[in-house]
């Protein structure tokens, strides 16, 4: 097994400054290695934060494809850290890449997409956080790059609306979003509804995949998959009242709005 040529706590220590005399395959190679350990301090703290910092400064151009070719591939890994980190790279590339024209080919991400799509919203490990492992938060990280793809990739917008939407109403989990799960997944939301050219229909008709999830439903506990669907629900309304910092409210908010309290309407049945 090959050492590291990089010295990871003195670049942590040293402010995540670019290691000068390394290749930047050398330095994705190690990164990705890292990316699946299952030691916060390794895959969080080191790990994520430099890859972070040196997609976003150019640092790691040349190798862009790769590692997304590399995170994609993590959506089928046997280890839950390696998988819910893979979306949080991506978020990180398609940033990038949207910055720098063909430094990533269109069929790439098209495939990182498909890749994305087919293991959102069926991960059944929706821990937001371990006591050994630290950060998972399936959900947040991927919603993170559901927004991003939208901005990638215009035309799988409704596409990814519905995808959200089949996430939060997931049956196959038993966790509740305790961890701002659902304020990330409705930030994303938000985000995705502000790009332009959205129509009505194309605005809400997501939410006809949350109705039909509440077809069948009737008195009794709330079982966590429910639950986690209000709450994303709720942080929804306000964040399309409120709006977002950068980008504001968007244009077909009211209609949404609506909607989401008609479906909101079904468990608080006080409601004005």
């Amino acid at each position: 097994m090959r050492s590291n040529l990089v010295d990871w706590t003195a670049v942590a220590a040293g402010n995540f400054a670019f290691p000068t005399g390394v290749a930047a395959p050398r330095i994705s190679d190690e990164l990705a290695a890292m990316l699946v350990s299952p030691d916060p301090r390794v895959r969080d703290e080191h790990a994520y934060t430099a890859a972070a910092a040196w997609i976003r400064a150019g640092h790691l151009d040349d190798v862009l494809a790769a590692m997304g070719d590399t995170a994609a591939e993590r959506f089928a890994h046997p280890e839950v850290q390696a998988r819910t980190f893979a979306p949080l790279v991506l978020k990180c590339v398609l940033a990038r890449s949207g910055q720098v024209p063909g430094a990533v080919p269109e069929a790439a991400v098209v495939r990182w997409y498909a890749e994305f799509a087919a293991w959102y919203p069926h991960e059944r490990d929706t821990r937001g956080w371990d006591d050994r492992m630290g950060w998972l938060h399936a959900v947040a990280h991927g919603a993170d790059a559901a927004a991003a793809f939208a901005t990638a990739l215009p035309d799988r917008r409704t596409a990814l609306l519905e995808l959200c939407a089949r996430r939060m109403t997931a049956r196959a989990t038993d966790w509740r979003y305790v961890q701002l799960e659902d304020a990330r997944l409705a930030a994303a939301i938000t985000r995705i509804l502000l790009a332009p050219g959205l129509t009505a229909e194309e605005a809400t008709g997501w939410l006809d995949v949350v109705a039909a999830a509440f077809t069948d439903s009737g008195p009794g506990a709330v079982p966590p998959w429910a639950f986690n669907t209000f709450a994303t629900l709720q942080s929804l309304h306000l964040h399309l009242s409120q709006g977002l910092a950068e980008g504001g409210i968007p244009p077909h908010a009211g209609e949404v709005a609506a909607r989401v309290t008609g479906i909101l309407r079904l468990p608080y049945r006080w409601l004005g």
